[in-house]
């Protein structure tokens, strides 16, 4: 990419792989495309997409029915048996869209299986994956989970349905019982529905003790009120005794301008920008993509970025 820039699609060349969506930010569309070339380059038939009034049309970033069914979207066929058994024995309250995790090559859902799945099927390699990223928290990974809550709508909690979507539990090298609770973004513009805001909410901002201004009305805002609630979540399970420690990630795509504006607001707000004293880091999709090559899986790594990363095949896509 020129000046490390993601390439602005021209709308004509959207349109002619049926990705052309008006409300796409730049990085969205690009991302969208990618998705569109994946799919073509795998022989694999258009899906539609369906308004909220019920009427479908051919969209590129999606899979057709007996694809979805197959499960083409994900990057093996152990991670799609995965995808359906943790669907299916999901928590109760859990929610997993099942279109979008089945037929929506766009939406974060299939990828959290994609980047997650392999090492919640292999004990060592999630080690090796958690030691190399977090090589100050994390001594042995003890569990992973998806669309984790401690307690929906429990006042002990964020009396919500907030949920993380991965959690993985770990030892960490001080032999504490700890925790990652991942957000994972992709094209998402950092622009969710607000949530009602509940008396609760403030409790725990308070709490905390990690906001300059517990009270500050931008927190209950975008781009960072569903930060603000997540990371709320995730001290108030140390506070109930759950857990020793904990760290809520995010991770976005380094491109995605949305989700970097967003969280470095929200970073704007804590006492501590260090993970050790905030329990909040960000990690982007490509450190994700470069643990798998540093741990030696270099087909994972190869994999991950051609499906969500090699923009080289938009620019490829425009320029012939």
């Amino acid at each position: 990419m020129q000046l490390n820039r993601i390439p602005l699609v021209p709308a004509a060349i959207l349109k002619a792989h049926r990705v052309n969506e008006p409300g796409d930010t730049r990085f969205k569309a690009a991302a969208r495309f990618l998705q569109s070339l994946w799919r073509d380059e795998r022989g694999l038939p258009i899906g539609t997409h369906r308004s909220p009034k019920g009427k479908r049309r051919k969209l590129g970033s999606r899979l057709d029915a007996e694809s979805a069914k197959q499960g083409s979207n994900f990057l093996t066929t152990d991670i799609a048996k995965l995808a359906l058994r943790e669907s299916v024995y999901r928590e109760i309250g859990a929610v997993i869209e099942q279109e979008r995790l089945w037929t929506n090559m766009l939406s974060s859902q299939p990828l959290c299986f994609n980047l997650f799945g392999r090492m919640k099927l292999d004990a060592e390699k999630a080690n090796q994956f958690f030691r190399h990223l977090f090589p100050d928290f994390v001594a042995a990974v003890k569990g992973i989970y998806f669309e984790h809550s401690p307690g929906r709508g429990d006042p002990a909690f964020t009396d919500d349905n907030s949920a993380f979507d991965v959690f993985v539990v770990c030892i960490t090298p001080d032999g504490e019982t700890g925790f990652i609770a991942i957000e994972m973004k992709y094209s998402e513009t950092m622009a969710e529905p607000l949530a009602g805001l509940r008396p609760r909410y403030n409790e725990l901002s308070r709490q905390a003790s990690i906001y300059k201004d517990p009270d500050a009305p931008a927190l209950r805002g975008n781009p960072v009120q569903q930060l603000w609630r997540e990371h709320m979540l995730s001290r108030s399970m140390i506070h109930n005794g759950l857990y020793s420690t904990g760290r809520f990630v995010v991770i976005h795509p380094q491109q995605n301008h949305q989700c970097r504006v967003g969280v470095n607001a929200y970073r704007e707000h804590l006492v501590s920008a260090a993970p050790q004293e905030s329990g909040f880091q960000v990690i982007t999709l490509e450190d994700c993509i470069a643990a798998f090559r540093a741990i030696g899986d270099a087909e994972a790594a190869d994999a991950l970025h051609g499906r969500y990363l090699d923009f080289g095949k938009v620019e490829q896509a425009i320029f012939g």
